[in-house]
């Protein structure tokens, strides 16, 4: 099997306060396994230039459109697969993306049409959106509580501040709702409950389960990677969902 033209290539979008570099080991895995993977760097967390524009904060729908570039540029069928709050501008930009096949939601925001992330989590909006939310203070435990102590020093010493704006703009079109979906329910999550991740998998076409806290491309690559590549087989062996 020609692994460039005969099987989907993935896009993989990290999430708050991360950048590309978060999915190194699984690109790796995947690699081995002869699949094409490719990152983006979102400018919610990742601003040119290193500066968030405090003139004009850039939010969900900016990371949504840097999704559909990168996906311009990936030749042949994709899945995307999107990680926590990437799960929102992933959600924005596959809807008219005619060459995206499947989407896999990674303990992530599977959004309807009006919702944010903060009206879903029942947050208060705030009143100037205009700031930048920094990683939690304790993202060792949070956010990467079964990696490496090794591993989850580096990785904390490379997240950055998220844009507010991304987190309070609504998804102004689910597109899930004509791409076939998976969630991964993350089991031993600390950001964003399981119980949460249920509900939004409620809306996926199928529903898999990892014992990993909210980072398994940084805890479990290998089983992650073989996860992912299942998924995408079993996406192109069935029809798409309406």
């Amino acid at each position: 099997m020609n692994a460039d033209t005969d099987r989907p290539a993935f896009l993989l979008v990290h999430g708050a306060w991360h950048g590309a570099w978060c999915w190194d080991s699984v690109r790796a895995e995947l690699d081995a396994d002869g699949r094409r993977s490719h990152t983006v760097d979102l400018p919610s967390a990742n601003p040119p230039g290193g500066r968030h524009d405090r003139a004009r904060p850039v939010g969900m729908l900016d990371d949504a459109d840097t999704i559909r570039d990168s996906l311009r540029r990936i030749d042949g069928p994709v899945v995307v697969v999107a990680h926590s709050y990437g799960g929102v501008p992933a959600t924005e930009a596959i809807g008219d993306a005619a060459n995206v096949v499947g989407a896999v939601y990674l303990a992530a925001f599977q959004l309807d049409v009006g919702e944010s992330m903060f009206t879903f989590l029942g947050a208060p909006v705030p009143d100037d959106g205009t700031g930048q939310a920094p990683p939690y203070e304790d993202s060792r435990r949070i956010l990467f509580g079964d990696a490496s102590q090794a591993d989850a020093d580096r990785a904390v010493a490379r997240l950055r501040p998220q844009s507010v704006r991304s987190f309070t703009e609504p998804v102004t079109t689910a597109g899930w709702r004509t791409v076939p979906s998976s969630y991964v329910v993350c089991d031993h999550d600390r950001a964003l409950e399981p119980s949460r991740q249920r509900e939004l998998a409620t809306r996926a076409g199928s529903v898999h389960r990892l014992p990993s806290s909210h980072s398994p491309f940084l805890s479990m690559p290998r089983q992650l990677a073989t996860l992912l590549g299942g998924i995408a087989t079993s996406t192109m062996a069935r029809p798409g969902q309406g």
